[in-house]
């Protein structure tokens, strides 16, 4: 059992850190003063997220697992569209 909750904890943090870097990236203004800092923010919570997903992709089921290349591909297109 305690594996079990152990997966599914990984799976909620990595849905978390992703729902974060989803967040501010929604909240950066380009013309912002603190645009600088925004985007050093971002970047670390895309890492964080990135690194949580790839700790969940170890233990994940089959359906967590599609949810969890989802959150990357979604993070993916948020580092893609911030380095154009």
């Amino acid at each position: 059992m305690p594996y079990q909750k152990d997966k599914q904890q990984a799976f909620q943090a990595a849905q978390q850190g992703t729902k974060e870097a989803m967040d501010v990236y929604n909240s950066i203004v380009q013309n912002d003063p603190d645009y600088g800092v925004q985007l050093k923010r971002l970047k670390n919570e895309v890492n964080e997220a990135f690194n949580q997903i790839n700790n969940a992709l170890e233990t994940a089921s089959d359906t967590q697992q599609a949810q969890l290349n989802q959150f990357k591909d979604d993070l993916q297109s948020i580092v893609d569209e911030v380095n154009q």
